[in-house]
This record gives structure tokens, sequence and C-alpha cells, in this order.
């Protein structure tokens, strides 16, 4: 492996929240509430709860975690988020933009600490610097960013002329989805987009795409399909269709390329979101942050076993590359 420092300043600078402004009270166990569509042993979150720990909030000793994953009932979100509710947590941390709408249809008073493609743009909050309500966290450009892993992947399969994308139903929307399709229009691309609302429909819809002539496949963010990126990384290696995905961590566990914020420092600002909540600071008082650092990762072994050569240029960019 080869790993390369690659910062990128985006928006307004990371705020050092006020971790000492109040400390936890001897002896109370304090309770958090989670749900996300991602089992509880994903990488980010072995970070988020480390972090937590070194903070001085440790599971089973002073801290409670309800945790709840959603990605293969998506369902169900709206039960999970009333159950945590019913639990009465200090703080709910909630990992998409479906799980943050979730917990605050099921409560406007329990401090919630959310990861979401576009904070505002979602009406999650009403401002980056003033976010009011019971929300704040930090807010990942997933828009944005699906173009960019669109441009990274026509450079990664040279000569391409047809790819495709899986989305949810709602986005991107229309309007963004038309600027992706001129974007690759633009490089001789043709990009098809298929939307899809369940789990059960990934497979064929892989198999649909790659029958149509699709060479390649960029898998936009969304809370139900991330959650399921390890049956996507299986099928596409069957097909050896390369794909692109939303979190770096996803091609170094067997999938083409990833590239995205930094999980580390999303793991880190993140908990000190929830460390400053679970200590009483309030969300409105905290505002909305953005990631400041993205990782591109390139799984040199996938790309052999599908027979593929990366640019070298690509490859110099790239932070980490798995051989």
């Amino acid at each position: 492996m080869r790993r390369r420092e690659f910062i990128t300043l985006v928006g307004s600078a990371i705020v050092a929240l006020p971790l000492t402004a109040l400390a936890q009270k001897e002896g109370r166990t304090y309770r958090l509430g989670c749900l996300s569509p991602h089992p509880r042993d994903i990488p980010f979150n072995v970070l988020f709860f480390d972090k937590l720990r070194r903070a001085g909030f440790i599971e089973r000793q002073n801290l409670s975690i309800d945790y709840r994953a959603f990605a293969a009932h998506l369902d169900l979100i709206s039960q999970y988020a009333a159950e945590l509710v019913l639990a009465q947590p200090d703080v709910i941390y909630a990992a998409s933009d479906a799980a943050v709408h979730a917990v605050q249809q099921a409560t406007n008073s329990i401090p919630i600490v959310g990861i979401a493609g576009d904070m505002v743009g979602e009406r999650l909050v009403e401002s980056f610097a003033r976010p009011n309500g019971n929300t704040t966290g930090i807010s990942i450009f997933s828009r944005e960013l699906d173009g960019k892993r669109q441009d990274i992947l026509i450079e990664a399969v040279p000569g391409i002329r047809r790819m495709a994308a899986l989305a949810d139903p709602r986005i991107p929307t229309e309007t963004n989805a038309r600027a992706l399709q001129e974007a690759a229009r633009a490089k001789n691309v043709e990009l098809s987009i298929y939307r899809i609302t369940r789990a059960e429909e990934i497979v064929a819809t892989i198999d649909e795409a790659e029958a149509s002539g699709a060479r390649a496949l960029n898998v936009f963010s969304s809370s139900m399909i991330d959650g399921n990126v390890p049956l996507i990384i299986e099928r596409v290696a069957a097909l050896r269709l390369p794909a692109m995905y939303q979190w770096a961590y996803w091609a170094e566990i067997g999938g083409f390329i990833g590239y995205g914020p930094s999980l580390d420092q999303l793991a880190d600002r993140t908990a000190q979101f929830a460390v400053s909540l679970l200590r009483g600071t309030m969300p409105a008082d905290m505002p909305v942050e953005q990631p400041t650092k993205f990782e591109l990762v390139i799984n040199l072994k996938t790309s052999m076993a599908m027979g593929m050569t990366v640019p070298a240029a690509l490859l110099a960019r790239a932070d980490k590359v798995i051989e």
C-alpha cells in the first residue's frame, strides 16, 4: 500500500467545539441512540466509538448505546427512530438524510447530531451558522461529490463510451441528474441513471445496466444503496464491472475506487459534536460543519481481477493504492 495525504479546503474552516466547557457527571450513565444504514461494526463506527471513549464516554461504564441499522429494512426507519426516542437518550446520532429526517419527525427536543448530504438543502437545519432547532452536525457535499466521482471513474476507464449510475428515487434531483448526464456527454460518455427503491432490486438493476452496454458503474450517495455496498461489490466483481463508491473504505474491502470525506476526520468531528451535546451544549449553538479532507483509494487487486489497467496519472493522485 502507498499512502499520501491529500487535503482540500472547502467552505468554512472547521470550528473547534467547546469540549471542555462542561464536564460529564461522575456516576451517571449517558445514553446515546444511533440510527444508521450500516451495521455497527463498519470502520466509521469503530473510529467514532473509540473517539467517544477517548473523550471519557465509555460503553458499559458510563455510556449506553442503543443502535439501529435500517438499510435492510428501509420501511422500518420511522419505527426505529420512534424506538430510539422512546428510550429517552441524551443524544441521537443519525447517519444520512433519511435518518435525520426520521429522528426529527420523532422528536423536536432530544439533541441530534447528523451526517447528511446537504443539511441546509434538505432543510434539516436553517443555516450552517445558525442551525436552530434540535439538530446540528456535518454536511458532506454528496451532490457535488457525485460529479467528482463521475469524472474520476471516466478517467479510470479509458475509452469508456457508456456508463451507469445507481441512485435512489429522490436523489439526485432531475436537475442534478441532467447536469451529470450533460457533463458525461461532454466527455463522449453516455450516462444512464437507474433509480431503485429496495435492496432486492440491486442485483437485477446492475445486471440490466451491464447488459445495456454500461462499462462502469457510479454508485451515487444514498443511505439505502450505501448500506448495501457489500452486495454491490460482489455483483460487479462477478460482471467485471468497475465501480466507484462514495466512501474510500469500500475500495479497501474489495471495491474498485472510493472517493469521499476522510473517515478519521469525519469520525473525529462527529464524536466531538456528540461529546459536546452529551455534556449539555445546545445544538442551536453549534454551527454545522463541512469536511475539509477527502481521500481517494484505488484497489489495484480489484482492477487486475477485472483485467483493467489504471492510468498512471490517476494512481499518482491517489491517497492509497492497494496492491
